[in-house]
């Protein structure tokens, strides 16, 4: 799989979701096999991006090759501005956003709300990819099959995409009026494929290895991207990778190594935002974990009245461990390495 100049390691990729997809996740996803992860999106307004918020969005610290980050707006010169000071901060791939479904974003003539405007399309990736080619930056595009199920415009979107220079297209399989409901259109992307001459990524309802390679197959699509199936579950990206090579299914992670792969991510994501918004925002990615464990939805109460990065993190290390009367697989191991790369944890 290529993007421009960048020959990714395999074609299953990570969906950029926003509050989701930051720098911890992606590179824990990356260590667990994606190859290849596209940021949440950023504001493509220069007012926005001082704050904390697009800061954080900003740092690639230590984030494996390709940078790939997604920029959202509306101004073609201001997307084109967007794109260039994100690629002074390291970004590697420009991915612009035209499939957000959300009122924020589609109310400000954003997202996906950009399908219902064609010349609109195409003057911006006009000016975004005229704005990356000196630096040498591929650029690529998210969208969905159109506004609505009346209104569905995939084939003309993407053309105008391949006109413009556009590197690769990632078509959600849906309708912006469909939001995250109902069943992805993998007919309208297999169309798109048979249309185009660039690469075409596949995403909407991926959440397995046996559906992955059967999307594949049933739309000629050059990749997967997985995003809501990741949740709690960054490992169905080797997953999917190994079924897609081998034919064999994996056996899923034990219990120990859900564990330890959780206490990683959280370890890196309060090292990242903090000690106040780490606590919080970590609880979400805690509660994917557990879903539909044994006793799960009881722990993410729990973990939803704690205040501190030190009692959670140690709450999710007691929680499992105390599992192994029930899963005899489960082990007590040593994370004192984890805690202490976080300056909070260290000094409780």
């Amino acid at each position: 799989m290529q993007i421009g100049p960048w020959t990714l390691p395999n074609n299953v990729f990570v969906a950029p979701m926003a509050g989701v997809t930051d720098r911890p996740f992606r590179q824990l996803c990356k260590k667990l096999g994606a190859g290849y992860a596209v940021s949440e999106m950023a504001a493509s307004n220069p007012q926005l991006w001082q704050s904390v918020k697009s800061s954080r969005r900003l740092n690639h610290d230590g984030e494996i090759d390709p940078v790939a980050v997604q920029i959202a707006g509306a101004d073609p010169a201001m997307m084109a501005q967007a794109a260039v000071f994100n690629i002074g901060k390291g970004a590697r791939v420009i991915d612009i956003n035209m499939g957000c479904p959300v009122k924020k974003v589609c109310n400000v003539a954003s997202g996906s709300a950009l399908l219902r405007h064609e010349d609109l399309v195409a003057r911006i990736l006009d000016a975004v990819v005229q704005a990356c080619q000196p630096h040498g930056i591929p650029v690529t595009l998210k969208t969905r099959t159109g506004w609505s199920r009346e209104d569905r415009n995939a084939l003309r979107i993407a053309q105008i995409a391949q006109d413009s220079g556009i590197t690769a297209l990632t078509l959600h399989g849906r309708t912006r009026a469909d939001m995250y409901e109902g069943d992805a259109e993998y007919d309208t992307i297999r169309a798109v494929k048979a249309s185009i001459s660039i690469p075409v990524i596949a995403n909407g309802d991926i959440d397995s290895p046996q559906k992955a390679r059967a999307v594949l197959d049933d739309t000629g699509a050059d990749a997967v991207m997985i995003g809501r199936a990741a949740q709690g579950r960054p490992w169905i990206f080797r997953e999917i990778d190994y079924f897609l090579k081998t034919g064999k299914v994996l056996p899923a992670p034990s219990w120990i190594e859900m564990r330890d792969l959780l206490l990683e991510h959280l370890a890196d994501h309060y090292q990242f935002y903090g000690e106040q918004t780490g606590v919080r925002t970590a609880r979400k990615h805690i509660g994917w974990y557990v879903s539909g464990l044994t006793h799960g939805q009881s722990f993410s109460d729990t973990i939803n009245r704690i205040e501190t990065t030190t009692e959670q993190f140690k709450a999710v290390d007691q929680w499992f461990t105390r599992q192994g009367d029930i899963y005899p697989d489960i082990a007590t191991t040593n994370c004192d390495n984890l805690l202490s790369n976080v300056p909070s944890l260290q000094a409780a």
